[in-house]
């Protein structure tokens, strides 16, 4: 994992920050994100059914892929010198490539902006790439915000 000082974050605007390991999406994660949000869609949740597909398979929920990214940033990179960090929100986010149960996703972070702000803060704006692996295309592309806040 790569520590990021709080004080260089602007020096690092333009960088790739970090790339997460490889997280596996088989059919019980699909299963238990359905079973948390609700969203048991056929194509999600029913393999037999989805055989028929144009996939040929289960794939993840959109939304799956999205929220992992959280996780995935928390294992590649940490911004050190901190009292906390938050999630601010997300700009714009495509989803481009379906994610069939049993592939694997691992995600780019590349620190794309950085705002100050009046209580202190820093609001950074990570560009996040989600890779399938095997595929041409990401999976998923995010612009996604956090604050973070200096240590007192």
């Amino acid at each position: 994992m790569r520590e990021v000082n709080f004080h260089d974050l602007k020096s690092l605007v333009g960088t790739k920050i970090g790339t997460s390991d490889w997280w596996d999406i088989d059919q019980a994660r699909i299963d238990k994100f359905a079973e948390a949000t609700g969203d048991f869609q056929w194509i999600h949740v029913d393999p037999e059914r989805a055989k028929e597909s144009k996939f040929g398979n289960t794939i993840a929920h959109g939304y799956l892929t999205l929220s992992m990214l959280a996780g995935m940033r928390f294992k590649t990179f940490e911004v050190t010198g901190t009292s906390m960090g938050v999630n601010y929100g997300m700009n714009k986010v495509r989803f481009l490539t379906p994610v069939p149960s049993g592939s694997r996703t691992r995600a780019t972070y590349e620190l794309t902006n950085v705002n100050e702000r009046a209580d202190g803060g820093l609001e950074c704006t990570f560009t996040a790439t989600v890779e399938l692996e095997g595929a041409s295309r990401p999976a998923c592309i995010a612009e996604t915000m956090s604050i973070f806040y200096p240590a007192a």
